[in-house]
């Protein structure tokens, strides 16, 4: 999937080429987008509130801040999920060899 930036400037270099009102339904703007069906919805809506990329007091419109601790602790749990699922087709490959070698043993009751 395409990084948020990437998608950004791609939906506001395309919005008009790809608009919902062309007569094409949201899903297939976003597929064509590459993006989420919400994420373009989401899009839509704030550009016909006149919110989209809208400066408050002088400030223009930026992600939440984070810290160095709450960037570690993502980290750390996208690494946690990624070795519990390695784990998972571990487990699951050692049984499948396993039974596949019992099967083949001389003198097996299968």
């Amino acid at each position: 999937m395409r990084s948020r930036r990437e998608r950004g400037t791609r939906w506001n270099s395309s919005r008009k080429r790809y608009g919902v009102r062309a007569g094409r339904t949201a899903s297939e703007v976003a597929q064509t987008l590459g993006m989420p069906k919400a994420s373009l919805t989401n899009r839509v809506r704030a550009q016909a509130k006149g919110e989209l990329g809208k400066a408050v007091e002088g400030k223009a419109v930026s992600a939440p801040v984070v810290t160095p601790e709450q960037a570690e602790i993502a980290r750390l749990r996208a690494e946690n999920a990624r070795l519990k699922m390695e784990r998972d087709i571990a487990k699951k490959a050692a049984a499948y060899f396993a039974q596949d070698v019992l099967e083949s043993t001389p003198g097996s009751v299968r």
